[in-house]
């Protein structure tokens, strides 16, 4: 059974490099545990698929977040991606507009990437009209990182499960000459969609490097397991829950009932007992 991975690829001549992606297990245990279906559950995939693309692309102790607001108020797609290969995702979608997100005129893509020591970089683009996302992406990687890149993302759905997802980045990078931007221009141009090539069980991230740079001499750099992955766990959550007022705490620990809290991207249920929460207020 093939798995989600990444795999990094640059031509000898230091004129392009490419990012490949399987992302199908890693989109459908967002999709799952969001509850998503339909069109709403398709963008969510290729944003997960492109957050992951461009987390890549960064240095590799970077964490990565892709945020669209969908146009019109219809809600927002969260992706999250860690350095470990780790993603999960969140859809907050309004009741008044429960069909789907929309990328109409007025969406927003907002890239956020937390650096080592904690400092937030963030990008914002309005999404361009009538455009994809892999379209929103390449103008983000344009307007914002000022990196002319070439971003193909996409999913296969089979009713409201997903059947694969997947993408790729290729980057120009500064050894490139005009004739080899031509080379690539002209394949990029009659390289199938990236919903066919996807459709194809035969598609691994190591198909999609060998064709994209069919004919170049090329090496492959590395590759990374990718997976669904939540990061809540009781001690994060009592850390949260520390930064709280006292006084907060104090009437919880009053009630002397537990505290039901329920995981926002992965659904899980915690129960914090008095005790624990009495915990908090013991002196440091």
């Amino acid at each position: 059974m093939v798995a989600d991975s990444a795999l990094r690829a640059m031509t000898d001549d230091g004129a392009f490099r490419v990012v490949a992606v399987r992302t199908t297990d890693t989109a459908r245990g967002v999709i799952d545990a969001q509850k998503l279906r339909g069109e709403t559950a398709r963008v969510m995939a290729e944003l997960i698929t492109g957050t992951i693309l461009v987390r890549e692309t960064m240095a590799p102790a970077l964490r990565v977040q892709g945020i669209l607001q969908g146009a019109h108020k219809t809600g927002v797609l969260v992706a999250d991606s860690w350095p470990d290969g780790g993603t999960r995702g969140l859809a907050q979608v309004p009741k008044a507009h429960a069909g789907d997100v929309s990328l109409g005129d007025g969406a927003v893509l907002q890239m956020m990437r937390t650096m080592p020591r904690g400092a937030v970089h963030q990008g914002l683009i309005a999404v361009p009209k009538a455009a994809t996302v892999s379209d929103a992406l390449m103008t983000y990687m344009q307007e914002s990182e000022q990196v002319a890149s070439m971003i193909a993302v996409g999913a296969v759905l089979d009713g409201d499960r997903i059947v694969a997802a997947g993408g790729y980045l290729v980057q120009l990078l500064p050894e490139l000459k005009p004739e080899l931007l031509m080379v690539m221009t002209e394949r990029l141009k009659d390289f199938p969609s990236i919903g066919a090539l996807l459709r194809d069980e035969a598609t691994t991230p190591d198909t999609l490097v060998a064709e994209l740079f069919y004919a170049m001499p090329h090496t492959r750099l590395s590759d990374s397991p990718l997976a669904y992955r939540c990061r809540c766990d009781s001690v994060r959550l009592l850390a949260t829950m520390a930064t709280l007022p006292r006084a907060d705490i104090q009437e919880m620990v009053d009630e002397g009932k537990a505290l039901e809290i329920q995981c926002d991207y992965c659904g899980r249920e915690y129960q914090i007992e008095p005790e624990q929460l009495r915990g908090l207020l013991a002196p440091s």
